[in-house]
C-alpha cells in the first residue's frame, strides 16, 4: 500500500471560464501516481452553500483565491503527507473537522477543501490503475441523459428573461454519441430561428454556452425550444426542463416573485408551473421556489407529476436534504460536490437522496474549468443524469467528450438511461 501514500500536495491559482480565478490542486503519491483536479464557482449560489475562501483584495477585484492556495500548501499537505490516499473518508473528515473546524468551512474555504478532496480521489484512482468511475463504483454502467441548457437567463446571462434555463433532455436518444447530435442540430435550428426573428446578437451566449435572446417571461423560450426541436426533427425525442432559480427574482420582503412583469404568491406560482406542465412536455423543474420554502415544495411535488429538483433548497447538504425528505419537498437532488465542499459529504447526499426515492442529477457550475470530472462522477453514481450546459465551448465540451470515452470504454456494458433517467435505481 506504499504507492497510495501522499507524497505531496500543491495547489495554484488558475482562471476559470468567465475569468475568475479559482484553485487547481495536485496530490502526487509515493508510488507515482498524479491525481488533479480544478475547482468550479458559481454564480447563482445557494444562502446555505458552504463557503468559497476569496481574498477580497483589488487583484481580480477580491476574487483571488490565493489565501486559499495558501491554506492548500501550508496547512492541508502538510496535514495529509504521509496518509494514505485510498482512505477517502477518513482524509475529508480531516480536513472538514480538524483542521478547518467551522460549520461552513470559512476558516480554510470550500473551494481549498474540494480541491483536495476531489484530486485525492483522482490520485488513488490513478494508482490503482482505474478510470474514476471504476474506482467508485465497480458497478458502473449508465450513461447519464444530458440535461441541454440551450436558453440562458437569471444570473447566467444579460438578457430579460428571470428563469434562469431553459433545457431539453435527449430521453429518446439512443447513446451518448445521438444525445449530442440531437442537442447539437436542435441548437443549430434554434440559432437559424434566432437570427431570423431577433437578428445576429440573439446568439451571443451566457455563462453556460446557451443563447441570450431578447425573450421576456417563461412560454416564449419554450415556444423557441420546442419549434427549434420540431425543425431538427426530433420532437419524438425530446423533453423539456426548466431551472428557474426563483430565490434570485423572489422578494422576502414582499413574499412575492417578481417574473415577466407580474408580482406572483407561492399559490400565483403553483398556478403557473400546472399551465406549463399542462402545454408543455416538462419533465423536470429545478429551484421553482424559493430556497426555504420547504412547505410549497411538498405541495408541488404532491401536486404535479415531474421531477422537482432542488438545488438552493438543498445544497448538496444532507442535512438539508433530510429536513426536505421528512416534509416531501421536491423528490430530486442536484447534486454539486463543491456545494458541500467534501466528496464523501456529497456521496452521502446522493445516497440519502437515493435511499429516499429521490432521484440525482449530477450539475456543473456556472463558472467551470476544462475539468471533466463531472463525467466520471455522473457514471460512477449510475444516476441517469446530468446537467452541464449547452454543447458548446471547451469547458462544457470536455465533460460531454468525456463521457463518450466512457461509453466506449464500457462497450457492451454500457448503458443510456434514457426514459428512465429519473428512477433507475
Amino acid at each position: 500500500m506504499k504507492d497510495f501514500l501522499i507524497r505531496s500536495v500543491h495547489a495554484r491559482e488558475i482562471i476559470d471560464c468567465r475569468g475568475y480565478p479559482t484553485l487547481e490542486v495536485e496530490v502526487l503519491l509515493e508510488g507515482g501516481a498524479l491525481g488533479r483536479a480544478s475547482v468550479p464557482a458559481g454564480r447563482s449560489t445557494g444562502a446555505h452553500e458552504a463557503c468559497e475562501l476569496r481574498d477580497g483584495e483589488a487583484r481580480y477585484r477580491g476574487q483571488g483565491v490565493r489565501k486559499a492556495v495558501s491554506n492548500v500548501n501550508q496547512v492541508i499537505g502538510p496535514a495529509l503527507a504521509g496518509k494514505d490516499a485510498s482512505r477517502q473518508r477518513e482524509l475529508d473528515m480531516l480536513m472538514v473537522h480538524e483542521l478547518d473546524g467551522t460549520p461552513d468551512k470559512l476558516r480554510l474555504g470550500a473551494n481549498a477543501i474540494v480541491g483536495v478532496s476531489l484530486a485525492v480521489a483522482r490520485a488513488s484512482a490513478a494508482a490503482a490503475g482505474l478510470p474514476l468511475y471504476r474506482y467508485l463504483n465497480s458497478n458502473a454502467h449508465l450513461l447519464p441523459v444530458p440535461l441541454f441548457n440551450l436558453i440562458n437567463g437569471g444570473k447566467h446571462a444579460s438578457g430579460d428573461l428571470e428563469v434562469q434555463e431553459f433545457c431539453i433532455f435527449p430521453i429518446g436518444a439512443e447513446n451518448t454519441s445521438h444525445a449530442l447530435q440531437i442537442a447539437t442540430e436542435v441548437a443549430f435550428e434554434l440559432a437559424d430561428m434566432l437570427v431570423e426573428k431577433y437578428g445576429k446578437y440573439a446568439i451571443n451566449v451566457g455563462d453556460e454556452g446557451g443563447f441570450v435572446p431578447p425573450m421576456k417571461g417563461v412560454r416564449e423560450p419554450l415556444e423557441a425550444l420546442v419549434q427549434a426541436v420540431e425543425r431538427a426533427g426530433h420532437q419524438d425525442r425530446v423533453a423539456y426542463g426548466l431551472d428557474c432559480a426563483a430565490t434570485h427574482f423572489y422578494n422576502p420582503q414582499s413574499g412575492l416573485y417578481h417574473l415577466a412583469g407580474e408580482k406572483l404568491t407561492r399559490a400565483g406560482m403553483i398556478d403557473l408551473y400546472h399551465e406549463l406542465c399542462r402545454d408543455y412536455p416538462l419533465v423536470s423543474i429545478e429551484d421553482p421556489l424559493h430556497e426555504d420554502d420547504f412547505e410549497g415544495w411538498a405541495m408541488l411535488a404532491s401536486q404535479i407529476g415531474i421531477q422537482w429538483v432542488g438545488d438552493d433548497l438543498f445544497t448538496t447538504n444532507p442535512e438539508r436534504l433530510r429536513q426536505g425528505i421528512q416534509v416531501g419537498a421536491a423528490n430530486a437532488l442536484l447534486w454539486k460536490v463543491n456545494q458541500v465542499g467534501t466528496l464523501s459529504e456529497a456521496l452521502d447526499a446522493a445516497e440519502m437522496a437515493f435511499r429516499a426515492g429521490y432521484g440525482v442529477m449530477v450539475s456543473e457550475r456556472s463558472g467551470e474549468t476544462e475539468d471533466d470530472l463531472l463525467a466520471d462522477l455522473a457514471v460512477a453514481l449510475n444516476c441517469g443524469q446530468i446537467k452541464t450546459g449547452a454543447p458548446v465551448r471547451g469547458e462544457r465540451t470536455s465533460k460531454y467528450n468525456r463521457l463518450l470515452r466512457i461509453e466506449e470504454e464500457l462497450g457492451s456494458s454500457a448503458r443510456y438511461a434514457g426514459f428512465m433517467f429519473e428512477r433507475w435505481l
